[in-house]
């Protein structure tokens, strides 16, 4: 496939500012996201992040590259601290179900999946495993502690941050920092308070263990990101991908030990996504505060609430209220309207171009510079409604040819379906009856005959219900047609 013209340019962390997207190898982009820690259902901050990520995989390839994407499972080494201290997550989480912590990694990624699925994000090409890729992390540490990065204290293998001139190079933070704020007890095997775990030794009653040159433990959480995106990308490799929260010390902690390794540069471009708040804080399992997806569902369709967070740009916060998913529920509505008009809009036979496809013309070009621009979605949405209110009244006039009408069509469902992923919904009488068009079309007649023997009660009835309902009616010189709000 051709690579459309590349203006792409994005924030990258690394540098602090937008560039201008260069992919290492012509036409191909490897991207690496942090996956979920699987041990609960997934809420609405996974929901932002995953459908950031997807929509920037969608727009890659309508740019024509070809797109290897790996998001992995994070089933082993996540601690409760998000450092170095503490239970796994996974292994407290199996304590409290009565379950082995495989069993609880298998119902909350066949989970994770399910929702995922629901919101219309696209799967990952792979999907590697931390408990998978157990050798990779093992011949890493050794690699580290050859070449002098790294040390071993009674069965613990830890990265000597002082070794590495740039570390902090990602979050800003110097070692002097780093020393002076620690907020935590700081293991007293460790050489310097940052200095982190590659490998843990395990307690007896540890379940999640495997034998080591070190004798039995487990990967350190940052060890794992690295040994999977190298593994199926590359040393190096075009964009990582994943939370604000995970910036320090997650991604900087996979940069030191990646480049202290392999001697090559890690990730070209870091992209950050960040996080949806509830009244101002951060949503969160650790807070108690989370909504989780299947709850969520009860309330709102999966693509209102995918809709709703493609509203933000995914660098910015995200405020969850029930307001504001009624709001994107209106909006989708709309979106989901017009699409249905384009269909039912007969052309003319004949190609010539007219307003519409002026329009349509207008529209791309407004898109495309909103993607590129940092894939803005909340702009690439706002010049979808600018589109839809200029070319409404174009389509109700009639007049349009058949082959702007195509265009018109074409235009609306890749830019709408095939990038932004929002995915058409059926209403509950769609759903229970194939001739819903038909339907309305008994619905109006019947209103029009109340009009024509002025039981204007009784048509206003018609009228107001069928808004209740979400359902628009208007009349025109051509006739009354419908819409949802």
């Amino acid at each position: 496939m051709e690579i459309k013209e590349n203006n792409l340019t994005l924030y990258n962390s690394l540098s602090r500012k937008k560039e201008r997207f260069e992919p290492l190898h012509p036409g191909f982009v490897g991207i690496y996201v942090c996956g979920p820690t699987v041990y609960g259902d997934s809420h609405l901050g996974h929901a932002k992040s995953y459908i950031s990520f997807d929509v920037i995989v969608r727009y890659f390839r309508y740019l024509g590259y070809k797109v290897r994407y790996v998001q992995n499972i994070t089933d082993v080494g996540h601690l409760q601290s998000d450092a170095d201290e503490g239970d796994d997550k996974i292994q407290v989480q199996a304590r409290l179900e009565r379950l082995e912590p495989m069993e609880v990694v298998e119902r909350y990624t066949r989970s994770y999946f399910e929702d995922m699925d629901a919101l219309n994000v696209l799967r990952p090409d792979i999907s590697p495993r931390a408990s998978g890729h157990i050798p990779e992390q093992i011949e890493m540490a050794e690699t580290l502690i050859k070449k002098g990065f790294a040390y071993e204290v009674d069965g613990n293998v830890y990265f000597s941050v002082e070794k590495y001139p740039e570390y902090g190079k990602l979050s800003g933070r110097s070692l002097d920092d780093l020393k002076s704020g620690t907020r935590v007890n700081v293991a007293g095997d460790k050489k310097h308070p940052a200095d982190f775990a590659l490998w843990k030794k395990a307690d007896p009653d540890h379940i999640m263990k495997w034998n080591s040159p070190w004798g039995s433990g487990y990967p350190g959480w940052h060890l794992e990101c690295s040994c999977m995106s190298s593994k199926y990308l590359g040393e190096t490799f075009d964009i990582h991908g994943g939370g604000m929260e995970n910036k320090f010390p997650h991604h900087e902690c996979e940069i030191a030990q990646s480049e202290a390794a392999n001697e090559k540069p890690f990730a070209r471009y870091w992209l950050h996504n960040n996080m949806v708040t509830v009244d101002g804080v951060k949503m969160g399992k650790s807070l108690g505060n989370f909504i989780t997806l299947k709850d969520a569902f009860g309330k709102n369709s999966p693509m209102e609430i995918r809709f709703f967070i493609l509203g933000s740009h995914y660098r910015s916060t995200l405020d969850f209220s029930e307001e504001a998913l009624h709001g994107a529920a209106s909006g989708w509505r709309k979106i989901q309207s017009f699409s249905e008009r384009l269909k039912r809009v007969k052309g003319r036979e004949g190609t010539e171009e007219g307003k519409l496809t002026v329009l349509t013309r207008q529209y791309i070009q407004a898109f495309r510079q909103s993607m590129d621009d940092d894939f803005n979605t909340p702009r690439a949405i706002a010049a979808t409604f600018d589109y839809i209110r200029q070319a409404t009244p174009v389509l109700e006039k009639g007049a349009v040819g058949a082959g702007e009408l195509d265009h018109a069509r074409e235009t609306f469902k890749t830019f709408t379906a095939d990038i932004l992923g929002l995915k058409a919904e059926t209403n509950a009488l769609e759903n229970s009856d194939n001739h819903f068009e038909e339907i309305m079309q008994l619905i109006l007649q019947l209103r029009d005959r109340m009009r024509k023997e002025k039981n204007w009660e009784t048509a206003d009835f018609i009228r107001d219900e069928l808004a209740r309902q979400g359902i628009v009616i208007k009349d025109t010189p051509r006739g009354t047609v419908w819409e949802y709000k």
